[in-house]
């Protein structure tokens, strides 16, 4: 018997909600969709600490171990963060790149600068 009476409240939901159009239920039924974070996070505070002439160990204490490093250009390295938020908006990205010449720092190129303002929001 409650076998049979489930079975008919099943029935009775996919009658109902036969009657929907597809867009009203997908409204009512969405999946949650995580923030997706890939990559080495670099705030313009870090970016800020960087002066010309510091040894490669300063800069990986500084920014922490780059995302890549180049075998056939070994004096330079990419810090790249993308971020995907699960709401759907546009993603962010952000590319940073420290050139060393003779094993010291001799510039940062990118979207972060050591000169400008701190304006991060997170």
């Amino acid at each position: 018997m409650r076998k049979l009476s489930s079975f008919a409240l099943l029935t009775a939901m996919g009658a109902a909600l036969s009657g929907c159009s597809a867009t009203a239920v997908s409204d009512f039924v969405k999946p949650y969709r995580i923030d997706i974070r890939q990559g080495n996070y670099v705030t313009q505070e870090m970016v800020a600490q960087l002066k010309p002439g510091m040894t490669r160990d300063q800069v990986r204490f500084v920014l922490g171990t780059p995302l890549l490093t180049d075998v056939f250009h070994a004096d330079r390295w990419d810090y790249v963060y993308r971020f995907r938020p699960g709401k759907g908006a546009d993603t962010q990205e952000r590319r940073l790149a420290v050139i060393f010449a003779d094993d010291r720092l001799a510039r940062v190129e990118g979207d972060v600068r050591p000169g400008e303002a701190a304006d991060d929001a997170r």
